[in-house]
């Protein structure tokens, strides 16, 4: 299984903080990431997005329920109490603008991505990545555990 390169994260990473900055109004810090095995619990939300080009993987991004309220609800700007078909648009929406800001800040550094649209998810499921390693990265808002990414990829 190959290494996953810290250049290829650093995008993600910055584009995930600076969207979630503009979109929901929220600063977000990063916690340690790990490599981690992508396994998950009805308890998530989680959301799908496929990455092409010259690199290929995937990048989930993982909500606990109270946190994909929490965010859909800033992004809506009005308080939603259930993850229904608004909330998880919204959701869907802010992994497009990170996953599109991600793809940006690669085309910046010479490489070429492209991202599929996001697929919604939920219950106990696990994902396997035999070509790279999932990366697992916690943002953290007010000093609390928000969300994860797991991010699997290589160069092509």
């Amino acid at each position: 299984m190959a290494n996953v390169n810290v250049e290829y994260i650093n995008p993600l990473l910055k584009a995930s903080v600076k969207v979630i900055q503009d979109a929901c109004q929220m600063a977000v810090t990063i916690g340690k990431p790990s490599i981690a095995e992508a396994k998950f619990s009805d308890e998530e939300l989680l959301i799908l997005m496929g990455i092409t080009g010259e690199m290929r993987g995937q990048a989930i991004l993982d909500f606990p329920s109270p946190a994909a309220l929490k965010i859909a609800s800033q992004m809506c700007m009005m308080e939603l109490s259930q993850l229904d078909e608004l909330a998880q648009s919204a959701l869907c929406e802010l992994c497009n603008m990170i996953m599109g800001n991600t793809a940006t800040l690669y085309s910046l550094g010479g490489i070429s991505i492209d991202i599929t649209p996001p697929t919604l998810c939920s219950g106990n499921v696990t994902f396997n990545s035999n070509y790279a390693a999932n990366i697992c990265i916690p943002f953290n808002y007010e000093g609390a555990f928000l969300f994860k990414i797991f991010i699997a990829i290589k160069e092509d």
